[in-house]
């Protein structure tokens, strides 16, 4: 037979379990949102990446109003918190021997990016502006191989 006291620890035990399970998996994870300009416009298309040392990778794809909500573990569960490079790859297949580029390349290269985001909480107004100055085009291009 179980006394009342077993059944008191096997309850307060499951309780424990419930609660430790309730807890959130990802803390230094935060909701963000925020919105991807290129010379002031909207960037219309394209993928936004957060990346941070030793932690998984933040992703969005842009929407057509420039607009982008990060997901790192789960969908737009959001992005560590933290000062982070990001990376911005704004390229369409035309067909198998072009890509229409929206934005420099540079910005898709995690080495000549120089797009830094600071993270300190919840946003969902992050700006992450661009610029064709600096680059050899001024506008979109086709970029034939």
């Amino acid at each position: 037979m179980i006394s009342m006291n077993h059944l008191k620890v096997a309850v307060c035990v499951a309780v424990l379990f419930v609660c430790v399970g309730c807890q959130d998996k990802h803390p230094e994870i935060v909701p963000v949102s925020g919105k991807v300009t290129i010379d002031g416009q909207p960037l219309t298309v394209g993928q936004v990446k957060i990346l941070a040392n030793d932690r998984r990778t933040a992703q969005a794809t842009i929407q057509s109003d420039g607009t982008f909500k990060m997901s790192c573990y789960e969908l737009n569960d959001g992005a560590p918190v933290g000062t982070h490079l990001a990376i911005v790859s704004a390229v369409e297949s035309i067909d198998e021997r072009s890509n229409r580029w929206h934005a420099p390349k540079r910005y898709a290269n995690k080495i000549s990016s120089e797009l830094w985001v600071t993270i300190d909480g919840p946003t969902d107004d992050l700006e992450i502006k661009l610029t064709w100055d600096g680059d050899k085009n001024s506008g979109p291009f086709v970029d034939k191989f």
